[in-house]
């Protein structure tokens, strides 16, 4: 029952990510990266404010988690995310070596799991559906405005 309240803290965290880029007209997907229980990283999408399809709110994290860390390695971090990691942060986060990934709203359309399944290491331990209705609320408004 902890675990779930902690997760459900932490993905509260990454949903104010969401909720900046929502308001910058972004992608609304937040993501922190927690270490010993400290969020070390905040990101959310920026690729309309860099101009750069791989600025997805994962890749800002695991770069911001590894220049505060001071290296590459995120072995003792857990990434949460509002929305399933596509196939290019799930291979960021294989790289990253990161154990633990809970994400929120599942992506029917671009997730992972649905092109690469195996993506992420075997060992990495794979927490969804995390307040799910309220990440995945958030991207429906967000694109029920732009049409």
């Amino acid at each position: 029952m902890t675990e779930i309240l902690t997760d459900e803290h932490y993905m509260r965290q990454a949903l104010n990510e969401a909720q900046i880029a929502f308001e910058k007209k972004e992608v609304p997907i937040g993501a922190v990266i927690v270490c010993q229980n400290r969020i070390i990283a905040r990101a959310h999408n920026l690729t309309e404010t860099l101009n750069d399809v791989t600025a997805h709110a994962e890749m800002q994290a695991i770069t911001a988690a590894a220049n505060f860390l001071g290296g590459k390695y995120l072995t003792n971090c857990t990434l949460y995310v509002t929305l399933e990691p596509c196939p290019m942060c799930a291979g960021g986060l294989l790289w990253s070596q990161i154990p633990k990934v809970v994400f929120g709203a599942k992506d029917e359309k671009k997730g992972y799991s649905l092109f690469s399944p195996n993506i992420l290491h075997n060992k990495t331990s794979i927490i969804s559906g995390i307040l799910e209705e309220e990440c995945a609320f958030l991207l429906k408004e967000f694109f029920r405005q732009k049409r």
